[in-house]
This record gives C-alpha cells, structure tokens and sequence, in this order.
C-alpha cells in the first residue's frame, strides 16, 4: 500500500471503515457483481479490517491503562 492510501485509511474513523466494509460485502454478495472487481473489493476489505483491529486494539490498551488507574 501507497503512502497517499495509508494516511486515507488512517483518515477513517473505525465507524468510517466499518460501513465501508459492509458495502463492500453487499457489493461482493450481489449475485451480478463484477468478477473483476472481487481482488480489489478484498484486498480494500483486508485493508479496511487491519485498519479496524489496530483501532480497536488501541481502545482496549487506553482502557485497560484507565482500568489499572482505579485500583
């Protein structure tokens, strides 16, 4: 992946990349989509969710260090 498309994934807020995701689903399970758009609808999507874990797994290490905080 490009420098230009990272900082535009990087751009997207996880509930951004999440409705892209579902479109993109929707688009590959119409029964006329196009064959040749199925590579460039997954390899966005594999994009789209390393982009979403990496959100989450932020989340999750901010929370947990709010967490520690309490004890």
């Amino acid at each position: 992946m490009n420098k230009d498309n990272e900082s535009e994934i990087g751009k997207l807020s996880y509930t951004e990349a999440v409705a892209e995701l579902e479109e993109i689903l929707r688009n590959m399970q119409n029964p006329n989509c196009d064959i040749d758009l199925l590579a460039n609808y997954t390899a966005r999507a594999l994009v789209l969710m390393k982009h979403c874990k990496e959100r989450l797994t932020k989340v999750d290490e901010e929370v947990s260090r709010c967490l520690k905080e309490l004890e």
